[in-house]
């Protein structure tokens, strides 16, 4: 009984030795990881990495991870108002090449998630007093315009949509902004509250593939497949 249980301790502290052992090659990994991202991708600050699966050994031993998350700011984005989550499927990292410290490419076998570009970014694009929020499936803008010699303010709504790598804002049913404005004049300075934001280059070689518009910003899907990351020239 005795040996049973001294079997029992030494098989628990072995156990725990590997988690632990492989606990801190995972966390080395993530930061290792983390820092060939930011410089095969040209982020401007060190991303969160979080690598999952488990045991980590078995995936660094054969340098292909198969679940990657990255959280991305604005500042490591260098994009003032935009975020972004995205997750890697089938990182190819082999570990002989990580410990001669010569990474030259990073092949990826797919890569998707989103982006959020803020409703501050995009007032801001719009110009003036403007501000958007969700309205429903789309979007409510509002803003004060200038046309004929009148100073209306206006509120609409409107869908939101892509155009390759442009956003754009496409109003409707706009109306004064709680003032009396006339139909003509409405109807002319309406186009004044479209907008069409290219939305700047997303590392990674990311693609656009929808928009939604949700309660922190318009959320942009975005995908790429079987790309290497490699050193910016």
């Amino acid at each position: 009984m005795k040996v049973l249980v001294v079997l029992v301790v030494i098989i628990a502290v072995l156990l725990g030795v590997g988690l632990l052992a492989d606990r801190a090659v995972e966390r080395w990994a993530e930061g290792y990881v983390a820092d060939q991202l930011t410089q095969q991708a040209g982020l401007a600050g060190t991303p969160d990495v979080d690598v999952r699966g488990f045991p980590f050994l078995t995936q660094a031993l054969e340098g292909r991870y198969d679940d990657v998350r990255i959280s991305l700011t604005a500042d490591e984005l260098g994009q003032q108002g935009t975020t972004a989550a995205v997750r890697l499927t089938g990182v190819h990292l082999p570990l002989s090449t990580v410990l001669s410290g010569d990474v030259q490419e990073v092949p990826v076998d797919r890569i998707e998630g989103t982006a959020t570009l803020s409703y501050d970014l995009l007032s801001d694009q719009l110009g003036g007093d403007s501000t958007l929020g969700p309205e429903g499936d789309g979007l409510r803008v509002t803003k004060t315009v200038e046309i004929l010699g009148y100073t209306l303010p206006l509120t609409a709504t409107g869908t939101v949509t892509l155009d390759g790598d442009e956003l754009v804002v496409d109003v409707e049913n706009a109306s004064g902004a709680g003032v009396d404005v006339p139909g003509f004049l409405v109807d002319r300075a309406s186009d004044l509250l479209d907008l069409r934001y290219a939305v700047p280059a997303l590392p990674f070689g990311l693609q656009l593939t929808s928009v939604t518009p949700a309660p922190d910003g318009v959320v942009v899907e975005v995908e790429a497949i079987d790309t290497v990351l490699a050193p910016l020239e």
